[in-house]
Order: C-alpha cells, then sequence, then structure tokens
C-alpha cells in the first residue's frame, strides 16, 4: 500500500479537531462535499451513505457570523502523536495531517508554476462528534468529508471511511482515504481559482457546472498523487504508488459515483440530478491529472466530452 517514508516530519499546526454540543454558528454559503442538491436529498442520501461529493446551498442553516467557540484548544496537544511518517502509516487522524502536509507542499510550488497564481493553505478540521459548526452551517457527519470556502477549512469526519466500505463497497486503505483528502484540496484550489461559481449557476445534471466542478477536483487529486510521489524536497515524503495503491483510489472514485450511488440506494439511476458525476467520469478525470500531473489537462468546463478527458 501506499505509505509515507518513515522519517518524515509531521506538521500539525494548521490541524485542528472540532465539534458541536448544540449551538448553530456558521453562516450561508457553498458547501463543497457531501450530499446532493439540498437539504432533503442531503438526508435522504447523505445519512445512509455519507457519500463525498458537491452541495451547493444558498441558504444553510444558521445565522450571523461565523465562530470557532466550538474549536478544541488543545488541537496540538490532540494530535501530538502525530510526528513522524511512521505515525501516518499506523493512524488514520496521522494519515489525514500527513496528506494535508504534503498537500500543501505540492500546491504551494505547483499552483504558481502552473496557474500563476499564490498558493494559500487550508486549515483541516478532523472532527468526530455528529455536528460540526463551519463558515457554511452547521453540518452533521452524514455529509462526509466536505470543504467550505467561507473558512478555508476541510472538514473529515474520519468515521466517514469506515461508511465508506460498509455501506457503499470501498475496499479503502491508506491511498483512497488520502484521495478523499486530496480532493476536497481540490476545491479549496478552485477555491483560489475562481472555479467554484460554476456549481452554484448550473447545480445539477449529468453535463452540469456541479458535475464539472466535482470531477475537476477528482483530476486535481490526480496531479498531487503524481507530483507528490516525484517530491524529493519536501520533509513528508510519499512512497511511490504501488498498483494495488492505484487500485484502491480507483475503487473509490468509483463507488462514489452518481451512478453507482443510484442503483444502490434507488435500484434506478436518474442522470438529471447528477451532482458528482459517474463512476467512470470520476475515474477517467483522476487517471487524467495522476497520468499527466498538469492542470491544465483538468479543464472540465471546457470539455465537449466529460467522459472523455481528450475531448
Amino acid at each position: 500500500m501506499m505509505a509515507f517514508k518513515e522519517n518524515s516530519r509531521l506538521n500539525t499546526d494548521r490541524v485542528r479537531s472540532s465539534g458541536s454540543s448544540g449551538s448553530s454558528g456558521g453562516g450561508s454559503g457553498l458547501k463543497i462535499g457531501g450530499g446532493l442538491g439540498g437539504i432533503v436529498l442531503v438526508l435522504a442520501v447523505g445519512i445512509i451513505f455519507g457519500q463525498d461529493g458537491i452541495n451547493v446551498l444558498n441558504q444553510v442553516t444558521g445565522g450571523g457570523g461565523f465562530n470557532y467557540q466550538q474549536v478544541e484548544g488543545d488541537s496540538g496537544e490532540k494530535f501530538a502523536h502525530c510526528k513522524t511518517g511512521e505515525d501516518a502509516n499506523t493512524y488514520t487522524d496521522c494519515n489525514m495531517v500527513a496528506t494535508a502536509n504534503s498537500l500543501d507542499y505540492f500546491w504551494q510550488t505547483a499552483l504558481p508554476d502552473q496557474a500563476g497564481i499564490a498558493y494559500t493553505a487550508p486549515k483541516l478540521d478532523l472532527f468526530k462528534q455528529e455536528t460540526v459548526s463551519t463558515g457554511c452551517g452547521s453540518a452533521s457527519q452524514a455529509v462526509g468529508p466536505f470543504y467550505c470556502p467561507a473558512d478555508q477549512v476541510a472538514y473529515v469526519q474520519t468515521g466517514f471511511f469506515d461508511t465508506m466500505k460498509t455501506q457503499l463497497g470501498a475496499t479503502g486503505g491508506q491511498s483512497a482515504e488520502q484521495y478523499v483528502l486530496a480532493h476536497e484540496y481540490g476545491h479549496h484550489i478552485q477555491n483560489l481559482l475562481g472555479n467554484l461559481k460554476y456549481s452554484q449557476y448550473d447545480p445539477q445534471g449529468a453535463d452540469s457546472g456541479a458535475v464539472r466542478v466535482e470531477l475537476q477536483a477528482d483530476c486535481f487529486a490526480g496531479v498531487w498523487a503524481r507530483g507528490a510521489q516525484e517530491d524529493t524536497s519536501s520533509p513528508v515524503q510519499i512512497k511511490p504508488f504501488s498498483s494495488d495503491d492505484l487500485e484502491r483510489i480507483i475503487n473509490a472514485t468509483e463507488v462514489i459515483g452518481d451512478d453507482h450511488i443510484q442503483m444502490t440506494s434507488q435500484g434506478h439511476t436518474d442522470s438529471s440530478t447528477y451532482t458528482h458525476g459517474t463512476s467512470a467520469q470520476r475515474t477517467a478525470w483522476f487517471m487524467t491529472g495522476y497520468k499527466t500531473a498538469d492542470m491544465n489537462r483538468c479543464n472540465t468546463f471546457q470539455a465537449s466530452d466529460l467522459n472523455n478527458p481528450k475531448a
């Protein structure tokens, strides 16, 4: 399996753990990750599957300004066991810390080199409570991993990885978990590029802006996966991918496709309600990023055929 080199040095400065004890907190905005086109569908599908995806909400629970009252003050101590690559290969939370470190080190060079803009790192929130207060509103663990552009935080309820295996049939594993976080960081890259607006303009359908946003985030995850394993200067070193690593990632892209989730949940598919892309599309765009390591090959918004990234 894909793993970090044991002597990698982890940095927990931008990682925190938060929860909610019942206060609403948060404001309104886009919520990227987990869910379909509205609250009802989030509850109907998200609670059952907790799938990763894109959900555009113009009105999200809560109101007023965002506050961090529910954020634990001892996050540094909470992740004190995450020091080395060996820890990342042992514990799921440390795997997320190390992956976030690797993503930051990669994108701080790749984004200015390939897109001509500066990279600002998001924060990572590893929450274990049933709900979490965010800049996009209050979210339950049913939403699954998501990115909130209002506070520029990637939120991961680590229990999602078990749900992905038990309810969606994923094989799981370290590399599959890394792909999930790399996808959420892909949404952060889109936020910096100004691409998230396309999902708001056109929130569902097989050829929608929402699907194109989602597939681009998959492609960006592939760009990182290729580039990170070739980086010899980062303090967080990833070992080269094995065929098993790629198979686990491809399995993850397949089980969170719209068609797979809809067939699993309702026994049929309706492409007019797609917001994530099909299993085949998600795999194809991830592999495009992985094979090329080129952000410019991830322009889903100009693709004439989402089934064929070259078109």
